[in-house]
């Protein structure tokens, strides 16, 4: 995942988190020196819980008659955060706060495909 996570970062400087979770394996990582970061611990519970939660919930309804669920953005207080489901699990892009995600998504995707094409 760590080749993913790279990719993920190099498609913006205002990329500022990446986390990817597989199953129950969880990696995050985030640009150094951010302004208005949230705690370690926090992140890791929103990856863990809240987070598929969203996805499952969002998903049902895209199943029902919109077509399915691409992805999802969520605009916090102090950053954007993208989540993108992928088999077993979702990928989170966070981004800056004065950034206009949906400009991202097909570079973005692209990284996804890269990663996750079948075999």
């Amino acid at each position: 995942m760590e080749s993913l996570i790279q990719s993920l970062f190099a498609v913006s400087p205002n990329v500022r988190y990446v986390a990817v979770l597989r199953g129950r394996d969880l990696t995050l990582r985030e640009r150094a020196g951010l302004a208005g970061a949230s705690a370690a611990e926090t992140d890791r519970y929103e990856e863990l819980l809240v987070n598929p939660a969203v996805l499952t919930l969002l998903r049902r309804r895209g199943e029902i008659d919109c077509g399915g669920l691409d992805h999802v953005w969520i605009r916090y207080g102090n950053f954007w955060t993208g989540l993108f489901p992928i088999e077993g699990g979702h990928v989170n892009v966070g981004l800056e706060p004065d950034m206009v995600p949906t400009e991202l998504v097909g570079r973005i995707r692209t990284e996804l495909h890269r990663a996750f094409r079948p075999a």
